[in-house]
């Protein structure tokens, strides 16, 4: 049951009321936040080089200091979600607000690389605690289900634009400030969101949740980080037995979690929920949405650096023009969405960026950057229409009281879809390159970044054409990834709605 509190309170009227201009205040506070926690996953793309000069890590400690967000991120938002259904979602967001902005300080003023290591976790176990809660408190301000759709829009915009604005606002601030910087900017906004959110925000949470299962809170996390990390490992570095290994160990664990939810009488996940096809269909249009945007990104990137040669600032720079594709096809979807039945809404938005990747199986070594650019801003625009909807179906399948734990598991799965993207579509792009490097030394065989350090003239212009034509074999895997997406939308969403919480 529901059991807000206060002037936001949600009611059981058959005309649900609509939200003004308080609610819509607090969600424009709470974007602000989630656009920093999205943009950590991508800021420290610049920084590493000075942080490497100043701390001196090891590689290894590199590594970590890049992946340990997103890492403890990822593992910790299904246990955070349930924890905010259960003590209140104000309360989580507070504190993870403070949880993120004590980090961030901590981050800015690390004097060695195993304290920035800790440091980025904990900034990691706050992000976790905002994420999911930023997307559930929206079901508990917004009631009138039109409302509640353009505010979902708007968060799936913000959150896909940050992780683009990360490398361009981190290398504007490193042109004048030290690297500590990428970290402190993330203070007033957390500020603003501790003075704002006990004002604005909305207490939710469930009567008589049951005791919280750690066992359960162990087991999600567990399972879930080696089957990320082995799948990026593999999509790194190609078959190995420790990936494998990994891989496999956390789909052991993982069948454990599953079988115990199904088992105990207050689980983490609602397996019920998932089974409904409203919230089902829209985790599984997500995870290939994401899989495509993050398996292609990996490509474009390198494209525009090594191929075309622009330093990482540019490169950043030019990443904005696909970006500003969300910002046209979120509210574009949003509003034929009012008009026409959500899953054809969908399957057309995935069919626009089938369209986009197909365009960029035409992009060469020589092609124009305004090609290369407008075709990912065709499928940035159609994928982001198609995602913003499958946020609103999912949110509004799920009972008010579960919004918290909904939203972790949609989250969980785009986490999920975004190492599997890397390994599919990676290992459809590496296997062409390699097949075009068969005469190259060993080390250009691998990778283009070894073909860069050890290869020049007419081989390095053959690394170009091979790696290219890996990026536009792994864009004819995005089409298929993106015609899948469009025959889920239109078999499992069309004709569902996402305000009926009892449907299937």
């Amino acid at each position: 049951m529901d059991t807000t509190t206060g002037p936001l309170a949600g009611r059981t009227d058959p005309a649900p009321p609509r939200a003004g201009r308080r609610e819509w205040t607090a969600l424009a506070v709470l974007m602000l936040p989630l656009l920093l926690v999205s943009m950590d996953v991508s800021v420290l793309y610049f920084a590493i080089p000075f942080i490497s000069e100043d701390l001196a890590p090891s590689s290894t400690e590199q590594l970590w200091i890049l992946d340990m967000y997103g890492f403890v991120l990822a593992g910790l938002l299904i246990t955070m979600g349930a924890l905010g259904d259960r003590i209140g979602r104000r309360r989580l967001v507070i504190a993870g607000a403070a949880v993120f902005g004590l980090a961030s300080c901590a981050a800015a003023y690390a004097g060695s690389p195993q304290l920035l290591i800790a440091v980025r976790a904990l900034l990691g176990v706050g992000g976790a605690a905002l994420m999911p809660s930023t997307l559930a408190l929206i079901r508990n301000l917004f009631h009138d289900e039109k409302q509640r759709a353009q505010a979902v829009t708007a968060w799936t915009a913000v959150m896909t634009a940050g992780i683009s604005f990360g490398p361009v606002v981190s290398g504007a601030l490193l042109e004048h400030f030290w690297w500590g910087s990428v970290f402190l900017i993330n203070l007033p906004a957390m500020l603003l969101l501790l003075i704002l959110a006990p004002l604005l925000l909305p207490e939710v949470r469930r009567r008589a949740p049951g005791r919280f299962d750690w066992p359960s809170a162990v087991l999600s996390p567990a399972g879930l980080l080696p089957v990320i990390q082995g799948i990026k490992q593999l999509a790194r570095d190609g078959m190995a037995l420790v990936p494998v290994l990994s891989v496999v160990a956390g789909l052991v664990l993982l069948s454990v979690f599953v079988r115990r939810q199904s088992r105990i009488a207050h689980p983490l996940v609602d397996l019920e929920l998932l089974r409904r096809r409203t919230y089902g269909g829209a985790v599984l249009a997500n995870i290939f949405a994401i899989a495509a945007t993050i398996g292609m990104a990996v490509f474009l990137t390198q494209y525009l650096q090594s191929v075309l040669g622009k330093s990482p600032f540019q490169a950043a720079l030019w990443s904005l023009v696909p970006a500003s594709g969300a910002f046209v096809g979120a509210p574009t979807g949003a509003v034929l969405a009012r008009r026409f039945d959500r899953g054809s809404v969908m399957a057309g938005g995935f069919a626009v960026s089938g369209c986009g990747f197909l365009a960029l199986t035409q992009v060469h070594t020589d092609s124009p950057l305004w090609f290369t650019l407008t075709a990912c801003a065709v499928y940035s625009s159609g994928l982001v229409a198609a995602m913003a909807l499958a946020n609103e179906l999912a949110l509004g399948a799920a009972p008010p009281e579960r919004a918290g734990s909904a939203a972790a598991v949609l989250e969980s799965g785009q986490e999920l879809g975004g190492a599997l993207g890397m390994a599919i579509l990676g290992s459809v792009g590496a296997a062409v390159y390699r097949h075009g490097m068969t005469d190259a030394p060993t080390a250009a065989r691998e990778t283009l970044g070894g073909a860069l350090a050890s290869v020049h003239g007419r081989d390095l212009s053959t690394a170009f054409s091979a790696f290219t034509r890996g990026l536009d074999f792994a864009a004819f895997g995005a089409v298929g990834l993106m015609g899948g997406a469009a025959v889920l939308s239109l078999t499992l969403l069309r004709g569902r709605r996402g305000s009926a919480p009892s449907g299937r």
